[in-house]
């Protein structure tokens, strides 16, 4: 259930939702902060939902001190209206059993929000790719058929590879089956587009192949590709480092060794 920090409850309507999915590496998550760190985005509300992992921390997007007092949760909306965008950045592990459910939920939140578009940003293990997998670029991506009729050309000229279909038994020639659409360590990303499939939602999917590791440099592969299609900001390419990287970023791996300690 979406509970707004706003009064009147702002409207997503004809809005792009960019949200991530908890997948390997925490790409998408990464790549979400960027986007809401370099617009600088506000907050307008957050998800409640016992689906995911309660937790919550200080403002991962601070500049100051008065902002770094804030308190954030594991999902939060933000929005940019000149854009039309609104961003949906989960920040905690969806609860085993409860998969079904909070896709449920993000379905129905996302069609009574009457969204233009949503773009999952997700990822996949590199080492769990089928031959075919390995041409070209890392990036792959899916589109819902109601998406398709409104943005095929578009992603026609960006020029993309769709993401394959791949044996329901790899390595068996004779097997009788027709290739399935599989994501390995993608989290909700195959059941969220198959949901959003059955209810008629356009819905995009971005994955990326990578391994588990400092997936930082992958977080700037993927929001340029995004960008390349919704063009957040001008040129990125022109300068590297035109994406604002998030305070929080420089906790990622931990505090240093408490000297202390010696």
């Amino acid at each position: 259930m979406f509970i707004s920090s706003q009064n009147p409850p702002p409207s997503f309507k004809d809005f792009t939702l960019v949200m991530p999915a908890v997948a390997v590496g925490n790409v998408g998550q990464l790549a979400v902060d960027l986007i809401v760190s370099t617009l600088n985005m506000s907050r307008v509300g957050h998800i409640h939902t016992d689906c995911l992992i309660p937790m919550t921390g200080n403002n991962p997007y601070a500049t100051c001190k008065e902002d770094a007092e804030e308190l954030h949760t594991a999902a939060e909306v933000y929005t940019a209206p000149e854009l039309k965008l609104a961003v949906l950045q989960i920040r905690a592990p969806i609860i085993q059993t409860k998969f079904k459910k909070f896709r449920k939920l993000l379905v129905s939140w996302i069609k009574a929000s009457e969204f233009s578009r949503t773009v999952v940003l997700s990822s996949s293990h590199a080492y769990q790719r089928d031959d075919q997998q390995l041409k070209g670029i890392p990036l792959r991506y899916l589109v819902t058929p109601s998406l398709l009729k409104v943005s095929s050309f578009a992603l026609e000229e960006l020029g993309w590879r769709e993401m394959e279909r791949v044996p329901a038994f790899p390595g068996l020639t004779d097997a009788d089956t027709d290739p399935r659409l599989s994501v390995p360590g993608g989290g909700i990303t195959k059941g969220l587009y198959m949901d959003s499939c059955a209810e008629d939602l356009p819905l995009a999917v971005l994955l990326l192949f990578c391994s588990e590791g400092d997936n930082i440099p992958d977080a700037f592969t993927l929001v340029n590709h995004l960008n390349d299609w919704l063009h957040l900001l001008d040129d990125p390419s022109q300068k590297p480092n035109k994406w604002k990287i998030p305070t929080s970023w420089s906790l990622l791996f931990g505090s240093g060794i408490p000297p202390a300690m010696f």
